[in-house]
């Protein structure tokens, strides 16, 4: 192979090829570089592009690359034989896995992430005798799990996770670390019932994990991971009315929080790093005196705290009505942390919702974002709910679009009509969405939507909206279609239309698809 490159990248300085080098993907450095001569493989063969190799189209971090056979061959063949004993990390996906891994020996290999796999090759990574386990049962010491939704019923679902956690535990027996949630997914979540596995690990240190139940939580941290520092876990019931068993006692219909979750970070004193994430119905609000009573001041080791707390009271049981404001200054004890909080009375529902968070904001999701919305940017968030009983304005989307630069799915929960609808306003765009949930909106959100003066979907876009709402925005001289295809088809059935300016229209009730290209035309009539 001829490198005509070679002699031009080989008159630069070290410092400014390293520069070059850093800002090019590392799997085209790897291909294209090893074995090129002498000074640019001691380039390459740096820690820099050896250390931490993703060897698959799309990486966790979501970014994709055409990784080819091609590429594959060369790799398996040549560059990993030669780097094999500088890699310390790797992260690779079906159908390349098994020959990534068994293409030479990684001597220093400590780290892997299994990303995007189906049920069945997770069973057969994880059982005894297999390949993976054979070689690498030892020297792994962290792993993470990422396992893509099963096609079957939730409970085959919930035996294959516990299964996998079972035998990770059996088989790695030096394992720090494991992340089995990768993706925040309710199909990785883990169910142990009233058999839970009598599995333990002295080594253990880190845990990322999503549970079905409180009970499940305290199974975790009843001491057979005594060298647990750092727990991230998401528990997916949130019934506030439990009967379960704390310390022995027997106690019905208890307050989540009171009784079983400050009781739970009570055990962990030792924790250097704390996620907090739930819904709280109690009968009083949880503000920043009250976490810092409950956490903080118990938890000496703590050195990295977030949290994502939302309370809902109803007004029955509220004795006095705090402004956002005075439970802004609750938080005073939190000097080390920004902290936004948000008090919304509901006046129709009879209900107040009190949420707070810590920022920088890491979840993927944000629900029920009202008026009362602080400012800020939130990169992280792909899934977002709106709701109030007061309209949302054309500035609140336009608002919304930027502190949530990478939003793909919007569900909005608002019956009270838009103030100022049907006045002209600039364009908002929402580059990256691809869900849109109108179903439960005045159909002035509809128009707010597909009136492409208003909004610009630049995505095939799912749109869930109700049938009556959009008869009254599609008559004349509304929002219309140049082309429009009616289909009695099932939800599962809908398919992204090959224009980009289409959007897919899902209706709740009849059960119909319309395929939408949006223009301004005098009449278009749609027959229910």
């Amino acid at each position: 192979m001829e490198y005509s490159s070679c002699i031009k990248l080989n008159d630069l300085p070290n410092e400014i090829l390293m520069i070059i080098l850093k800002n090019l993907h590392t799997i085209d450095v790897l291909y294209s570089l090893v074995g090129a001569d002498k000074r640019l493989n001691a380039f390459v063969n740096d820690s820099i592009f050896t250390k931490y190799l993703t060897l698959m189209s799309s990486s966790p971090t979501g970014l994709s690359y055409s990784f080819t056979d091609k590429i594959l061959d060369r790799f398996c063949e040549e560059i990993l034989p030669e780097i094999h004993h500088k890699i310390e990390w790797l992260n690779v996906a079906p159908p390349s896995i098994e020959r990534i891994l068994v293409s030479t020996n990684y001597s220093n290999l400590r780290g892997l992430d299994l990303y995007d796999l189906s049920s069945d090759t997770a069973m057969d990574l994880f059982t005894d005798g297999s390949f993976f386990i054979r070689i690498f049962k030892n020297q792994i010491l962290s792993l993470v799990i990422d396992i893509k939704k099963h096609k079957g019923p939730i409970s085959a679902s919930e035996d294959i996770n516990k299964f996998i956690y079972t035998q990770i535990f059996t088989m790695f027996s030096n394992l720090e670390y494991l992340d089995f949630d990768p993706s925040f997914n309710n199909y990785h979540v883990l169910s142990f019932g009233v058999s839970p596995p009598n599995i333990f690990s002295s080594t253990l240190s880190k845990l990322n994990v999503m549970i079905h139940t409180y009970r499940d939580c305290l199974y975790l941290l009843d001491g057979r991971f005594n060298q647990l520092h750092t727990f991230y876990v998401t528990i997916t019931d949130f019934s506030c009315q439990l009967s379960t068993a704390i310390n022995n006692e027997h106690t019905t219909y208890l307050s989540v929080y009171n009784q079983f979750l400050v009781p739970l970070l009570h055990r962990m004193s030792n924790l250097e790093e704390l996620s907090l994430f739930f819904l709280n119905h109690n009968r009083a609000f949880i503000d920043g005196d009250n976490l810092a009573k409950n956490t903080i001041r118990h938890m000496t080791r703590l050195n990295k705290f977030a949290f994502d707390i939302r309370t809902i009271i109803s007004f029955v049981k509220l004795v006095n009505l705090p402004s956002n404001k005075e439970f802004q200054n609750t938080f005073r004890h939190f000097e080390k942390i920004q902290i936004i909080s948000c008090v919304d009375y509901f006046q129709k529902a009879s209900e107040c919702h009190c949420h707070m968070y810590s920022y920088p904001y890491t979840l993927k999701y944000y629900k029920d974002i009202t008026n009362n919305f602080t400012r800020g940017l939130f990169e992280s968030v792909r899934e977002i709910s709106l709701f109030d009983e007061r309209p949302f304005e054309h500035e609140f989307f336009l608002q919304i679009a930027r502190s949530f630069p990478f939003l793909e799915k919007l569900i909005l929960h608002n019956r009270e009509p838009q103030m100022y609808y049907g006045q002209q306003w600039p364009t908002i765009e929402y580059p990256h969405l691809t869900q849109l949930d109108l179903v439960r909106t005045h159909h002035s959100y509809v128009e707010q939507f597909l009136n492409n003066t208003k909004m610009s979907l630049l995505n095939n876009v799912y749109l869930y909206v109700n049938y009556h709402g959009l008869q009254i925005v599609c008559n004349p001289y509304k929002l219309l279609s140049r082309r429009i295809v009616k289909h009695s088809l099932l939800r599962e059935t809908l398919q992204p239309t090959h224009s980009s300016h289409n959007m897919i229209v899902s209706y709740s009730k009849p059960r119909v698809i319309i395929e939408v290209e949006p223009v301004r035309l005098p009449v278009i009539k749609i027959d229910p």
